[in-house]
């Protein structure tokens, strides 16, 4: 239990003093960053999905 208590209060004076966190700014920055990547993806996944169901459709439709 001592070393379990031990991480602990080690891990929280980590976190404390000797990590750096970002600023507000860099913290808005790199969310939006990260919306608009997310967008994008999307975007590009939606778009091969539409293609791919196309060509699939115009696949199996041929065999009828």
């Amino acid at each position: 239990m001592d070393k379990l208590s031990n991480y602990f209060r080690t891990t929280i004076e980590e976190m404390r003093y000797n990590v750096t966190w970002p600023s507000t700014t860099e913290l808005q920055k790199s969310a939006g960053l990260v919306l608009i990547g997310s967008l994008v993806f999307a975007v590009v996944v939606g778009i091969m999905d539409v293609g791919f169901e196309t060509v699939l459709k115009a696949f199996y439709n041929s065999f009828r």
